[in-house]
């Protein structure tokens, strides 16, 4: 097992926009980073700031201590873990599964008791903040795992995240945490680009208008992030449209799962659904404002 400055290696499969941040952070701070993608030059471009790039999700995994899983999808996350040249098989007794992505709470429930009998604990670690903030150190961390677990690698936590939020000791809340929030978010957002169309068919200045909001009762962090995009026109993925629609989508269903149905939360869904058919999946969900806008 690789070690460096005291601390336990560590690999990251997926290091994309927040895999990567996290990647870089982590290196920042002294610690040994195995690294996997299946875009291979991101682990080659991690390589410089000193990480060790491999081709398997296993190869990353087998000196590692913790595993952190920061890919799309539970069908990505499945492969990572239990596929060919998986984590699972590759990890030694006692090592820790990190999972980071946005997921159904019984897929996180699943992968907990699947990784049990290869000896492995779980931490269900969902993340929020976005790729500056996973690459400072900054992002949120909604974390679900046994006491000892947390305990354990409560350093880990704590590197990558100054907000490390202890949800519970039951895999499956962090999720459940991380949908509540991103669809808050999602409604947020649809309720940002809704009210700037609505002032640039009035003919405000929208630059203006979205002063005005930021300073008052309207404001939310990821309206003016996004819509500050939007009015520069600037539309270059940082979260793909995709990544809301997923999201809302698996926080509606977990509410009807939990008996609960509120009025916006499926509107949003349906937004974010009908602008990635609409031609906006690859492009940040910033251009919700342009979908918008054009709607009749």
């Amino acid at each position: 097992m690789t070690e460096s400055k005291g601390f336990p290696s560590v690999a990251i499969i997926g290091v994309g926009n927040m895999g990567g941040g996290m990647a870089r952070n982590l290196l920042a701070k002294g610690w040994t980073v195995h690294v996997c993608d299946l875009d291979s030059s991101k682990p080659r471009a991690l390589e410089e700031k000193g990480a060790l790039a491999h081709v398997s999700p296993a190869q990353a995994a087998i000196n590692s201590v913790v595993t952190i899983v920061c890919v799309v999808d539970a069908v990505q996350t499945q492969d990572v873990l239990f596929g060919t040249h998986g984590v699972a098989d590759a990890m030694r007794l006692g090592g820790v599964v990190m999972l980071c992505p946005t997921l159904a709470p019984q897929d996180v429930e699943r992968f907990a008791r699947e990784l049990n009998p290869f000896g492995l604990h779980p931490i269900d670690a969902p993340m929020s903040g976005g790729p500056a903030r996973a690459a400072d150190g900054s992002m949120s961390l909604m974390v679900a795992c046994e006491p000892m677990v947390f305990e354990r690698h409560r350093a880990l936590m704590e590197a990558l995240s100054n907000k490390v939020f202890r949800i519970s000791d039951r895999p499956g809340d962090g999720a459940r945490t991380k949908l509540v929030n991103n669809l808050l978010a999602g409604i947020n957002l649809v309720g940002a680009a809704e009210v700037m169309a609505m002032a640039q068919k009035m003919g405000l200045d929208v630059s203006r208008t979205l002063d005005v909001i930021e300073q008052s009762s309207g404001q939310s962090w990821i309206g003016s992030d996004r819509m500050r995009r939007a009015i520069a026109g600037d539309f270059a993925p940082r979260a793909h449209m995709t990544l809301l629609e997923k999201d809302t989508r698996l926080a509606v269903d977990a509410a009807q799962a939990a008996g609960f149905a509120g009025p916006l939360g499926a509107a949003a869904r349906d937004v974010f659904a009908q602008a990635s058919a609409g031609g906006l999946a690859g492009l940040d969900d910033a251009a919700l404002f342009t979908w918008l806008r054009s709607q009749d």
